[in-house]
């Protein structure tokens, strides 16, 4: 049993980020859209999609944070001093972003409406950087980081955060096109196409930028038998987003939605892929690195959590459910939330 905890806790991990980016990536996307709307009434239905689940959709992320802190504390040690600076820029874009939603409610005054898109467009470049320092690598050494306060800035990095900010920008207006009907719905459609294209681009990019710098996503990709089992992800993600792109000229209303997830998914799994059995890749083919086994903090310690992790995931799962379910329906033009 010891030895499948820090498997078990791993992928607990990998669940909750994903549901987090899911989730938590629309009404983000949706925050950076606002700008686009054309007045109070449109700003305000886009508002009242969202409003039934945003901060909900944020509990992921805390244990996705929590579960990193006591089940890996090893990586979380190296992590934090690694991507500080984009961690603490994030959390204030999430409380600025929050303050936003709630504040904008009960005042007239426009800069909340500022506010909102800044905070949702800062916390998604933010992720991206995140998301790129921990993809290009952590300088380890003694078990300790020991790398510069700005590596987790350069071109890769920044390749990652307008990716994400394409991915959340997308994900944004397949949700506007699920959940809205109306003039904010057409036009929203109308960016449709160039997002996915633009995501498209981003995650080629990405997908070829790491084996060409890294032998050993190289290998792992390109080696056989590896290629004859590996590389139906990239034809199945190439596909999906085609399958995305008909639904959009169909004006689908589900499709493009939940078909722009899937493609989150499959470039998930890829750099899972890409990146085990690490927890903190090493940067390029050097040396270093953690594993998720040494990352892992005691089996007593892991076992502990997990009963309470098990009691309680499903208890958000179910409110989560029904939540998504209650507030199942459109919103029109003049429809508020609170």
């Amino acid at each position: 049993m010891e030895e499948w905890l820090p498997a078990i806790w791993i992928g607990l991990l990998g669940v909750a980020v994903t549901l987090y980016v899911l989730m938590d990536g629309f009404d983000l996307g949706l925050g950076i859209l606002f700008p686009l709307a054309r007045d109070r009434v449109e700003r305000d239905q886009m508002m009242s999609s969202v409003a039934p689940f945003w901060d909900g959709n944020e509990t992921w992320l805390v244990l996705g944070g929590g579960g990193l802190w006591v089940a890996f504390p090893k990586a979380y040690a190296i992590i934090m001093p690694a991507l500080y600076i984009p961690v603490i820029v994030m959390l204030l874009a999430l409380i600025l972003r929050g303050v936003s939603f709630e504040f904008r409610v009960v005042s007239e005054n426009r800069a909340w409406d500022f506010t909102f898109f800044f905070g949702s467009l800062v916390a998604t470049f933010a992720q991206g950087l995140i998301l790129g320092g921990l993809i290009q690598g952590v300088v380890v050494r003694d078990g300790a980081f020991a790398g510069g306060p700005f590596d987790w800035f350069n071109a890769f990095t920044l390749c990652c955060a307008l990716g994400l900010i394409a991915g959340y920008g997308l994900l944004g207006v397949t949700w506007i096109m699920l959940k809205t009907e109306g003039p904010v719905r057409d036009r929203m459609r109308a960016l449709a196409v160039p997002l996915l294209a633009a995501v498209m681009v981003f995650v080629a990019l990405v997908s070829l930028w790491t084996p060409l710098t890294v032998s050993r996503i190289a290998e792992r990709w390109f080696a056989w038998p590896n290629i004859g089992m590996l590389w139906p992800l990239p034809i199945l993600t190439a596909g999906l987003a085609f399958l995305v792109l008909r639904a959009i000229w169909a004006d689908g209303r589900f499709l493009p939605f939940f078909g722009t997830m899937g493609i989150f998914l499959f470039c998930f799994l890829g750099l899972a892929v890409s990146t085990w059995p690490f927890i903190v890749p090493p940067p390029g083919d050097g040396p270093g690195g953690v594993t998720v086994m040494e990352a892992a903090s005691s089996p007593e310690t892991q076992l502990f959590l997990l009963v309470g992790a098990l009691a309680l995931i499903p208890v958000n799962l179910a409110y989560t459910a029904f939540n998504y379910w209650t507030f199942r329906g459109r919103v029109r033009p003049g429809d508020t939330y609170h």
